[in-house]
């Protein structure tokens, strides 16, 4: 099977490790913070099953890390976006989403979504099966494609390529900076939203 990889809750995936899952997932499960984790292998199945890595590679494949155009990149990379976004996943894995989500209790009102250990965020609200949580998945995806971020990653790297990571799937909207907690918890940062603590990046 192409999707094999099985979208857990925070408290096992900790279990799972730092190294696999982040750190931030850990802090999470020490405060029972509920949500649902999607491990990196979903987000690296998607991109071999529709074989993102050779098109985005013919894409960039212009681009000369050591001395870029800038004006270029920005295209190339609103066109990466876009890829991503209307790239489909197969049915099997949209299915096992729905039903990770329905049973993390995820499946209505709103979410939000965002990388272990990082704030950006996209946010949904979601009514059964939960087309619009799958399709904040593709927004935050589709993100790394930024001209910004691929400009990083050519200036760090020399490459435009990137690892597939585990992405956090939380409830409420987007916590803001809570320093009452943050202090409470003795972190450096505490994000609160209307459900309480969802953040410990």
């Amino acid at each position: 099977m192409l999707y094999p990889a099985r979208h857990v809750d925070v408290g096992e995936a900790a279990r799972r490790g730092a190294g696999r899952m982040g750190e931030e997932v850990g802090r999470l499960a020490a405060q029972d913070v509920r949500g649902m984790v999607v491990p990196p292998e979903f987000e690296e199945a998607f991109y071999l099953g529709v074989n993102l890595p050779e098109q985005l590679g013919r894409l960039f494949a212009p681009i000369n890390p050591r001395r870029v155009d800038e004006d270029a990149l920005e295209e190339l990379s609103a066109r990466a976006e876009a890829l991503i976004r209307t790239s489909f996943l197969m049915d099997d894995a949209v299915q096992l989403f729905y039903r990770a989500l329905r049973n993390a209790g995820l499946d209505r009102g709103a979410v939000h979504v965002r990388r272990p250990g990082h704030l950006p965020t996209e946010e949904a609200q979601v009514t059964p099966p939960g087309t619009a949580a799958l399709q904040a998945f593709k927004r935050l995806w589709a993100s790394d494609w930024a001209f910004g971020a691929v400009l990083t990653r050519l200036d760090e790297t020399g490459g435009v390529g990137l690892d597939a990571r585990p992405t956090l799937v939380l409830p409420g909207l987007t916590g803001t900076p809570d320093p009452l907690m943050a202090g409470a918890l003795g972190v450096p940062t505490a994000l609160v939203n209307e459900v309480g603590l969802v953040g410990l990046p």
